[in-house]
């Protein structure tokens, strides 16, 4: 089947593809009766280039020196030239009579294979160029084994010259090949990890050249102190460097993508731990095969790392997989700790050793077949797991919620549930209110969230009561959501405010000269606090990974892995620093430790920075805030109880506090290209930066003596002013919202509003009515020959005006006239009386005189005629639609079950831009355009109407839409200020030109598999059902490729409503984000 992982195969498949469908439309204008034209000249010049594919097929068989393309392409080649054969005899046929059947059929035949034979060409030439490069990678993992075996400075000599050969081969191959992918998520994956291996290589290096020297001082006759850590350092350096490059092997193998997959997917970690697994066996097979292999070697270690991945695999397989892999992984381990045993009593070579190490060579095969077998079938179930973020399993609890009578696996139950247990989670760390509130309404959610599945499971889903608990559940889900990001943000607040003391003390720890009493103790205190600490920013990562992000996928995933790195490096930092101690005069024990200090510093910073990306940066700096107001309050009761440390604890913690406040004032300022938005924030940031040290030098004063009234005082108005400042840096960034008017104080009806009086002086500073002066000027002669009697007497004044932008509904203080009028009409603004003049003329030609008397309305018989139809006595004519209609809704209705995945696409995406009104947003428009092709396609393959003429056209009118969408994305990202959220919005956007390509390719390969059935077969059962494994094959890739469009435009969609806050003030873009529905109903 076509695939498209690679830009030199998608360049050459869519024209291929463009000129079958035209020969699938052709088959069917046929079809209607209509003759095939004469189609021996594009035959000719296909069969000509069929000709020339063919002979560089068949050398580059010949050249190679790859096995399996040797066995792969002679049938690709084959089935190319067969289809071209098809091409000339229909072709020839057609010639003769242009209404052949037969020859039509041949035509359809031919087109089919020439578009599979040649996609199935490149993909066999594709596969073998990945094979070469992964030959180089395992050549590196190779090399990466036998580095704890290596015990001298002449072996190290060697092992650098025979990897860095290798290392740099695949270096330059692996950055070639990410930049030939289309897949954006691929490319990102291989240069990552390309970036780590670099990284790691001179650090692994250094950390086996100090095991060697260690070692060979204890060969001299001196204690091997630190040979252990120099071990460890080594290990953990190059199982790094091993995941790595087995990551890239993984990566460089898949052809396909799949939008919604995370890197914590079971199915992915399943995959991994395989790919693992299998690296790793020919490691396990030369150990056991070797009867004086030692214990503890590289072999045994590879036969229980083995074990440890069988059983990720086994954690996350059906239940029967599962039993079944945990059985085997325990025998194995038995096996193994027998052998062990044996081997270690020189009994290695004896027939019971090597009869258990043929056994468990023969288990570890098994179990193989075991794993294969568990991650086809979890891909198979098609089971959809809870997401990994709050806003994700709330959009899954969302779903049931919608429809709480579907049946969805307890998909929507279970991502409640982990919603409820991360507010748990996050509640631990709060203060006793606090976490008394989030854990009450934690209670309540899944009390409520029982209910109703107790409900649904006696067939009660769609009663009153199932939808009541289904309202309260949603509110308080949201609830939720925001209490748990609140709290996200503050334990960001509070675990990030000073991450360079915790190392800084354990370097200087470190650093202690040899003899000093108690240094021993202190570094197990200090590395013990750099632990703690590492602990939990690494589980404040991980919430906010969770809670925080706003389901940003690439933000979390960096947040996991850098939680991952930064635990799994904290004990080899230790390790190092106590390596460092042991030889505090050797270079190379130096040179190490500094290493894994910068790395370990370079691993919090970075996690710090994604933290603060996922938080809203003015919460970030409200909860600042009411920190520093904590800590004052702490420093107030320090003077009363005369406490100078608690003093000093307390006002670095505010001068902490202001300090990362700074930061983010700074990091925001840096971020955006908003010249306003930056002097603002850059204005507030130097004022809060100049307030810090006053503070901080009255607190030392204070401090030296906290009886001391004067010094006291300055510090508490020097204190004042840092939180002013940090109040002027928070409105900088996000200024204050105007309060929404207060809903009891409006009327609807006139008579019970409160008496207002305005008048046309009011922005003069003229209180009252002036009756006086509209009294003078009524009665002066008017200019147009009016009579200032045709306007009410003074007693009962009227007022005229055209209603403005903002109308008020106004009332004499007789309470008889009710007008709207205009605050400050033209000829107020000037000084002559002609304006008043033309003002009251023009309103008393434009309005009659109304008259409100003890709430009856009544028209004045002075009133003017009413003014005749337009047009005489002609209709006026009908107004123009409505920019929007809900006729899409029709389509969308219901919605769609577990058998129509293209259905259901369609439905998610048109659930996202539905909210939003299409007027005056043309990102909207658009998106709601795919959503309904993309239902339209659906339609189509299910046989509810249609044409293969129409599959194409429906395709390709897809992929044009998702052109324009792409430009419009584009087009914004272009004015917005803010570079996060344009860098983010193109990445999004980026791949969805690409996916309505791979769509139209696809939908035009569906079409020639249908063969010569003009209308599409209908299947009652869901979407179209391939009948070969090819056409289930075709089947499935449109079905994958789909949901990828869909998740795409609708990640496009929430970036752009976020990026449209940040758009150039003179940029001309105008896009309105309009919610269709109140907020109440939310």
């Amino acid at each position: 089947m076509p695939v498209f992982h690679t830009k030199t195969i998608e360049s050459i498949l869519e024209p291929v593809a463009q000129q079958v469908s035209r020969l699938v439309i052709l088959h069917e204008e046929a079809e209607d009766g209509n003759a095939m034209p004469d189609l021996s000249r594009p035959v000719q010049a296909v069969s000509h280039a069929v000709a020339d594919l063919v002979k560089v097929g068949r050398e580059t068989i010949n050249s190679s020196d790859d096995p399996i393309l040797k066995q792969d392409m002679p049938a690709a080649l084959h089935r190319v030239e067969g289809a071209s054969k098809f091409l000339e005899e229909a072709s020839g046929m057609l010639k003769g009579d242009p209404y052949s059947g037969p020859a039509r059929k041949k035509l359809i035949e031919g087109s089919r294979g020439i578009l599979q034979g040649t996609s199935a060409l490149l993909l066999c030439f594709d596969e073998s160029e990945v094979r070469k490069i992964i030959r180089e990678c395992k050549k590196v993992l190779d090399y990466l084994a036998v580095a704890e075996v290596i015990e001298s400075m002449g072996d190290l000599v060697q092992f650098l010259k025979d990897l860095s050969p290798c290392l740099s081969k695949v270096s330059r191959e692996v950055s070639a090949r990410s930049e030939e992918l289309t897949h954006q998520v691929h490319r990102e994956i291989l240069v990552r990890c390309l970036d780590q291996v670099k990284s790691l290589a001179p650090i692994l290096i250094c950390s086996m050249k100090i095991f060697i020297h260690i070692i060979s001082q204890s060969k001299e006759g001196a204690e091997a102190k630190g040979a252990r850590e120099a071990a460890e350092n080594r290990n953990y350096l190059a199982q790094r460097m091993t995941d790595e490059i087995n990551e890239i092997i993984r990566v460089l193998q898949l052809t396909t993508y799949d939008e919604d997959e995370w890197d914590a997917d079971n199915l992915t970690v399943m995959k991994k731990a395989l790919n693992a697994i299998q690296s790793k066996m020919r490691a396990a097979h030369d150990w056991l095969e070797d009867p004086l292999a030692l214990q503890g070697g590289v072999g045994e270690k590879s036969v229980r790392q083995i074990l440890e991945f069988a059983m990720k695999v086994a954690e996350r397989s059906l239940p029967n997989d599962r039993d079944a892999i945990r059985k085997m992984c325990s025998d194995i381990r038995t096996m193994t700790d027998a052998l062990c045993e044996l081997r270690r009593d020189k009994k290695g070579a004896t027939p019971q050793a090597e009869a258990l190490a043929r056994g468990i060579q023969d288990k570890l095969g098994e179990l193989c077949t075991l794993l294969t077998r568990a991650v086809n079938n979890v891909e198979k179930s098609g089971m959809q797991q809870p997401a990994h973020t709050v806003m994700g399993r709330l959009e899954q609890a969302k779903r049931w919620l919608a429809n709480p009578e579907r049946d969805d696996r307890g998909l929507g139950q279970r991502a409640i549930q982990l919603i409820v247990e991360e507010g748990r989670k996050v509640a631990e760390g709060l203060p006793g209110v606090q976490k008394a509130e989030i854990l009450a309404l934690c209670d309540e959610v899944d009390m409520l969230s029982r209910q109703l599945a107790d409900l649904c499971r006696r067939g009660l889903g769609d009663s009153p009561q199932a939808k009541e608990i289904a309202r309260q559940l949603a509110q308080k889900l949201h609830e939720l959501k925001n209490r748990i990001q609140s709290a996200v943000v503050n334990r960001v607040v509070e675990d990030f405010i000073d991450i360079t003391t915790p190392l800084k003390q354990f370097v200087e720890a470190v650093n202690v000269p040899e003899g000093t009493p108690g240094r021993e103790e202190n570094f197990a205190r200090k590395a013990q606090n750099l632990q703690n600490f590492s602990n939990r920013a690494a589980k404040t990562a991980r919430m906010v990974a969770a809670g925080g992000g706003g389901g940003n996928k690439k933000l979390s995933e960096a947040l996991l892995s850098s939680a991952n790195q930064l635990e799994s490096l904290t004990p080899q930092l230790v390790n190092a620093g106590s390596i460092r101690m042991h030889y505090p005069y050797d270079k190379t024990a130096d040179e190490h430790f500094n290493n894994l200090k910068n790395q370990y510093e370079d691993s919090i910073e970075r996690m710090r920075n994604l933290c603060d990306q996922a938080t809203d940066p003015a919460e970030f700096i409200r909860l600042s805030e009411a920190q520093m107001q904590k800590h004052t309050v702490l420093c107030e009761d320090a003077i009363r109880a005369n406490q100078p440390q608690k003093m000093v604890d307390n006002t670095a913690s505010i001068a902490r506090l202001a300090n990362r406040v700074l930061m983010v004032a700074k990091q925001e300022a840096d971020n955006s290209e908003d010249p306003s938005f930056i002097a603002r924030v850059n204005a507030a940031a130097n004022a809060l930066e100049r307030s810090v040290a006053p503070m901080v030098q009255d607190a030392k004063q204070v401090a030296m003596d906290t009886n001391n009234p004067a010094a006291c005082s300055r510090w508490r108005d020097s204190n004042r002013g840092l939180l002013n400042a940090v109040g002027q840096v928070r409105q900088a960034i996000a200024p204050e919202v105007p309060q929404p008017p207060d809903v009891s104080s409006l009327h609807l009806n006139d008579d019970r509003a409160p008496q207002q009086q305005y008048n046309y002086f009011t922005d003069k500073g003229v209180g009252g009515w002036c009756i006086s002066v509209g009294q003078h000027l009524r009665e002066q002669p008017s200019p147009n020959g009016l009579q200032s009697g045709n306007y009410g007497s003074p007693s009962t004044p009227v007022y005229f005006g055209r209603s403005s932008p903002t109308i008020s509904s106004l009332s004499s203080p007789s309470g008889g006239v009710h007008r709207n009028v205009s605050p400050l009409p033209r000829w107020a603004q000037g000084d002559g009386t002609n304006l008043l003049y033309q003002e009251l003329t023009s309103d008393d030609e434009y309005f009659s005189r109304v008259i409100c008397s003890q709430n009856n309305l009544y028209i004045d018989d002075m009133a003017p005629p009413r003014p005749p139809l337009p047009g005489g006595d002609m209709p006026p004519p009908r107004p123009p639609p409505p920019a929007e209609t809900d006729d899409e809704d029709d389509m969308f209705l219901h919605a769609p079950g577990a058998n129509q995945p293209i259905m259901m696409a369609a439905h998610g995406l048109h659930q996202e831009v539905k909210q939003w009104s299409s007027k005056d947003n043309d990102i909207i428009a658009a998106a709601k355009k795919m959503a309904l092709l993309m239902g339209r396609l659906s339609q189509l393959v299910r046989g509810e109407g249609g044409t293969k003429r129409d599959l194409i056209a429906c395709a390709k009118a897809i992929a044009e839409a998702s052109e324009e969408v792409t430009r419009l994305a584009k087009e914004l990202a272009r004015e917005c200020t803010d570079k996060r959220m344009r860098t983010n919005l193109l990445q999004v956007c980026e791949r969805i030109p690409t996916i309505g390509t791979q769509l139209k390719i696809l939908s035009t390969v569906k079409a020639t598999m249908l063969g010569a059935q003009e209308i599409l077969p209908r299947c009652a059962m869901g979407e179209l059902i391939g009948g070969s494994e090819e056409d289930q094959e075709a089947t499935d890739m449109l079905v994958g490729n789909a949901q990828n469009l869909m998740q795409s435009v609708k990640e496009t969609v929430r970036a752009a409503e976020s990026a449209s806050i940040k758009i150039r003030t003179d940029a001309g873009i105008r896009l309105r984000w309009v919610r269709k529905q109140p907020w109440y109903r939310y």
